[in-house]
């Protein structure tokens, strides 16, 4: 990765004023866009990371060329990395900022730069570890979606629901974020999925630092550039990604981290669901096999085996629902 700085990144944007806001822009195919994005972002932000992920249209040698923002650094991948892997190059730039908070934003245009102020808002006031947009908020902010994008961010922000423990967030895929700079040291950069996964992923490495995360709510943007994001080709395996990462929280969250009443009932609730599955599908099976009707006792020990292992499953869901994290993080660490 070749580094092209145009100054030096712990220095402010100008004297006299106190910037606490780092901007990160990854850059692919957006040669087009990028310049304007970068001009219509406001004072309140210090530091500009360009990251040009080898992109074919060369847009980071086009802002090296065309732009003279001093806050500007452009940082080159040799390999295409993917958006998490720009991402992640500019989070690491980042820290070496003393920005209180690190924003993401494409450089295709469709995030509105003046936005950023009500993003990093909650961070920079300590409510919020993490915040991201939420397209969703209200009827008329989903105005011109498409309906494929509606029905697939539906789905998507169930499963990420489940995998997170954020159940009270939604348009995971959302990629207009703002999160605490010292937070960053806290996860696992080189584990985090680098291609489109990354900001569902990101949320999971969140849930397990117990980090507090927020919705803002936002327009949805469709200019010329087309998404390269196809909810049909992504939709498998974002949902086994959300499988992992589900299996992978519940397993630390409720049995190695901490353990709990909820971890008996989702336990044993589990063990009662596949107990009565198995032994009732085996004597159905047998009994359509001697053509001999099941006898009550059977029907009742595998109805029974169900039902309880269905309560006991919910009251761990209605527990989970009710843990999700209520104390930021980013604080404490100051």
């Amino acid at each position: 990765m070749s580094d092209a700085p145009t100054r030096s990144p712990t220095a402010p944007a100008s004297a006299g004023t106190a910037p606490r806001i780092a901007v990160v822009i990854p850059c692919f195919r957006v040669r087009e866009h990028v310049i304007d994005v970068i001009a219509r972002i406001g004072p309140e932000v210090g530091w500009i990371f360009v990251v040009d992920d080898a992109c074919p249209e060369g847009s980071g040698e086009h802002v090296r060329r065309h732009c003279r923002d001093p806050r500007v650094r452009v940082l080159v991948h040799e390999h295409n990395q993917g958006v998490g892997g720009a991402v992640v190059t500019g989070y690491r730039a980042a820290l070496a900022t003393p920005a209180v908070a690190v924003a993401k934003l494409d450089g295709d245009g469709q995030m509105d730069p003046a936005l950023l102020t009500r993003f990093a808002r909650p961070v920079l006031d300590g409510r919020a570890d993490y915040a991201k947009g939420n397209r969703f908020h209200s009827l008329g902010s989903t105005r011109g979606m498409p309906t494929l994008r509606l029905i697939g961010n539906a789905a998507l922000s169930f499963l990420s629901k489940l995998s997170t423990g954020y159940w009270q967030i939604f348009d995971p895929t959302n990629g207009y974020t703002v999160i605490r700079r010292d937070l960053l040291a806290l996860l696992p950069l080189d584990a985090v999925a680098k291609r489109y996964f990354f900001e569902s992923d990101l949320l999971h490495h969140l849930g397990l630092v117990r980090a507090v995360v927020v919705d803002v709510p936002m327009q949805a943007v469709y200019g010329d550039q087309p998404s390269s994001l196809s909810p049909l080709r992504t939709i498998v395996p974002f949902a086994l990604g959300h499988a992992r990462n589900f299996a992978r929280r519940v397993v630390y969250q409720y049995f190695v981290r901490g353990f709990s009443l909820a971890s008996v009932e989702l336990a044993l609730g589990l063990a009662l669901l596949a107990f009565g599955a198995g032994f009732g599908g085996w004597h159905w099976w047998l009994s359509i096999a001697a053509a001999v009707p099941a006898t009550a006792g059977t029907v009742m020990v595998a109805g029974l085996s169900v039902i309880v292992g269905m309560q006991l499953v919910l009251s761990w869901l209605a527990f989970d629902i009710a843990s999700e994290p209520r104390t930021p993080v980013g604080p404490l660490l100051g």
